[in-house]
């Protein structure tokens, strides 16, 4: 695995280069209060602007028990929540030109944001393949992607329940939310991508609100 890596290193540094200049163009930055668009099918697309909405009308929603493995096979339960105040979490693809162009940035906001009891975790969608498994493809796809962006945080695949059901709500990617430390989904969910300047702005908000609400 790790000499095929190395050998699709310099056609994957030219994807990403032409992706960044895709997720330039594609990808707004205005904020709304709608939910992710609605697709022509039921595949998940490419979010092409940003937008957020409540994903708990102020009520925290539990997403129960769930058990995940990252790309490189280490499992991840509910458990990982609890050593955080608020869990950052980025749905995305590895055919999703805003969702790679903005990992970078997430990586960044782990790290910066790490003081303040934040932590940053990525859910893979298409290293799923629907029935239960891995699509070995997209996985090998994503190992490569943590690689060259230098992400540090988990990428994690998708179970067989798709997170308790909670990601076959997902119809745009990327798509973010927000887990608090008892496991419940809190704050807006927000689809597309956005810069670092900018998460660090709604994480910041997220905390706020998360703190008064206890």
């Amino acid at each position: 695995m790790k000499g095929k890596i190395r050998k699709n290193t310099i056609p994957f540094l030219l994807l990403l280069i032409l992706s960044l200049l895709l997720a330039a163009c594609s990808s707004g930055q205005d904020s709304g209060n709608s939910a992710a668009s609605d697709t022509t099918d039921s595949s998940v697309s490419d979010a092409d602007s940003s937008e957020d909405t409540p994903a708990a009308e102020n009520e925290p929603i539990p997403l129960g028990t769930f058990s995940m493995e990252d790309i490189n096979g280490e499992t991840y339960t509910e458990a990982m929540f609890q050593d955080y105040e608020l869990t950052f979490v980025n749905v995305f693809a590895t055919w999703c030109s805003p969702c790679i162009a903005e990992i970078p940035d997430l990586e960044q906001l782990h790290q910066d944001m790490a003081d303040q009891g934040v932590n940053v975790v990525g859910i893979v969608l298409d290293t799923a393949d629907g029935k239960g498994g891995t699509d070995p493809e997209a996985l090998e796809t994503a190992q490569l992607l943590a690689e060259e962006t230098g992400a540090s945080y988990p990428f994690l695949v998708p179970d067989a329940g798709l997170m308790n059901g909670l990601l076959t709500g997902i119809q745009a990617v990327p798509t973010s939310f927000f887990v608090d430390s008892e496991g419940n989904l809190v704050g807006n969910v927000y689809t597309g991508s956005r810069s670092l300047e900018d998460w660090t702005e709604i994480v910041n908000q997220e905390l706020e609100a998360l703190e008064a609400a206890q």
